[in-house]
């Protein structure tokens, strides 16, 4: 028997297979898909979403980075943009809607390639050559910026929440961000080391998002063990204790035989001086504030209140390691070591009542390396996106500090390396020129997204913003208040230099990764009843 035209299975039943045009068309189509999800969230005038997830809880932001988290996308080359934005997030904390509509406004113009027969790898080439180029403008326009320039500092903190529900009070809000990002900032040679971690927030609904505070120092999620000790305790020398104020159990299994009732008395009794050595300790070593990072038994707990002492017990580590950088302390493990140099200090160690909470307050530190931000809002759906405002601004700051250079908002950057990008593309010739000139398009979308949301014609903004380019204005931008192209410099719309460099480059890795896939090989998923297809885009949006 001859071979005939027997067919030659080599994937298992149910795999999806897609070639060639279809297979690029198709993720193409999905990964656009994606950026216009979050699309109309971007700039001042862009609008929010409201996520339900599984459980029914609702979370309403306009923060592209959340938004994508929160969508449940299967499409693979869609899940591809998702990673763009959280490498943005994780990078720059800020930017994330801008870095997916560039990558999806890439890929867009790559269709209009790929139907006029230019190789996807031509694209590819081309897309890289840009990239590099827009990279080199993007440092060429950057202007310096430093950790002193308070002033400046505070208008990139209020460019990033410009677009965020704070923004009616983001005066208020970018003083808050800018001093904490001062207190924690560390000198590390000629620049500074900021560590994000040293910035804690904690958030409690049912009070105006105006009385958001910033407390030098650290609040904690605890009360005293006992609610007749001091509520405030002045000039606190704070002990920090890594083990229990408990009698030890023994670690073998051991009984004990009591024949007369007096020897369970001296039992007790014994068990009770244990503990109160334990308390003498602490009182030798002139602490009056005790946090501990275990329990602390009922008898403790009397002896430290009788000794005028504030303890909390069960604290976090992670705070337990905040206070030790901020007030001095050492964390001690073994009772019996802790000594008066081992002690921290505060001003002030006192319990406040927070909406229905009430919270250790320590505060009036030497040298605060630790902030701690009351972040407060009518709901706690507000709250958390007053939250989610502060962290990207604090982001931006950061990111400023250590770059030591910002650029312009409103478009304007982008626009400018749009039109550098054109002059480029001509000296460079060949079929990569068509590329780069399809790049120095995509680079628009950024401007004609922010008219588009703002309800002005995206086309008639485009030309003023060219027009004002072409004359050297390179700071020309759209204001989205006005309808206007204006000097975004003079508006003080100012961004840290690494938004741009950032989402340039990951928009770009995600694109030419994405128009090199000729070939989707799905396997048949083993749940449910059978092989089940890859999911067509129409189910997934």
């Amino acid at each position: 028997m001859g071979m005939g035209n027997a067919p030659v299975i080599i994937l298992r039943e149910g795999t999806k297979r897609e070639k060639g045009k279809d297979a690029q068309m198709n993720n193409i189509a999905a990964a656009v898909a994606i950026s216009g999800a979050v699309k109309s969230s971007l700039g001042p005038r862009g609008m929010d979403k409201m996520l339900v997830d599984s459980m029914g809880d609702v979370i309403i932001t306009n923060d592209g980075v959340t938004i994508l988290k929160e969508m449940d996308v299967q499409h693979p080359a869609a899940k591809m943009l998702v990673e763009v934005a959280k490498t943005q997030d994780a990078e720059v904390g800020d930017g994330t809607t801008t870095s997916v509509v560039l990558a999806g406004e890439l890929l867009k113009k790559a269709t209009d390639l790929i139907d006029a027969n230019v190789h996807p790898t031509i694209i590819a080439k081309g897309y890289r050559m840009a990239n590099d180029k827009a990279q080199e403008i993007l440092n060429k326009i950057a202007m310096p910026v430093s950790i002193d320039d308070t002033k400046t500092l505070k208008l990139i903190a209020q460019t990033a929440m410009i677009s965020k529900q704070v923004n009616q009070s983001k005066e208020l809000f970018a003083d808050i961000v800018v001093d904490a990002i001062k207190t924690i900032a560390d000198k590390k040679g000629k620049g500074y080391d900021i560590d994000l971690k040293n910035i804690t927030t904690v958030k409690k609904a049912g009070a105006n998002m105006e009385e958001t505070e910033i407390i030098k120092g650290l609040v904690i999620d605890k009360e005293p063990v006992q609610l007749n000790m001091e509520k405030i305790v002045k000039k606190a020398k704070i002990a920090l204790i890594d083990t229990a104020f408990e009698v030890k159990k023994t670690e073998i299994d051991a009984k004990i035989q009591i024949n007369d009732p007096a020897q369970i008395a001296a039992f007790v009794k014994e068990e009770e001086n244990m503990l109160k050595k334990m308390v003498d300790k602490v009182v030798e070593a002139g602490a009056n504030v005790v946090f501990c990072q275990k329990g602390i038994d009922d008898p403790a707990q009397h002896m430290f209140t009788k000794a005028g002492i504030y303890a909390c017990r069960r604290v976090k580590k992670s705070d337990m390691e905040r206070l030790a950088k901020s007030t001095g302390a050492n964390i001690i493990n073994n009772i019996s070591d802790l000594e008066k140099g081992d002690l921290g200090y505060a001003d002030c160690v006192e319990l406040k009542k927070v909406g229905e909470e009430q919270m250790t307050f320590i505060s009036g530190l030497k040298d605060p390396k630790t902030v701690t931000i009351l972040v407060r809002g009518g709901t706690t759906h507000v709250a958390d996106e007053v939250e989610r405002s502060l962290v990207d601004a604090w982001s931006v700051v950061k990111v400023a500090i250590e770059d030591g250079k910002m650029v312009t908002g409103g478009g304007s950057t982008a626009m400018e390396i749009a039109m550098q990008l054109r002059d480029y593309a001509q000296s460079v010739g060949g079929r990569e020129q068509i590329a780069i000139e399809a790049f120095a398009s995509a680079m628009e979308v950024i401007p004609s997204t922010l008219a588009e949301n703002a309800g002005h014609d995206p086309i008639n903004v485009l030309i003023e913003m060219r027009k004002q380019h072409k004359g050297k204005k390179v700071y020309a931008g759209f204001n989205p208040y006005t309808g206007k192209v204006e000097d975004m410099k003079k508006l003080n719309v100012i961004e840290p230099y690494r938004i741009g460099t950032q989402a340039i480059n990951s928009a770009t890795d995600a694109a030419v990764m994405i128009l090199r896939i000729d070939d989707v090989i799905a396997a048949a998923t083993h749940s449910g009843p059978g092989p089940q297809d890859m999911p067509d885009m129409s189910d997934m949006m």
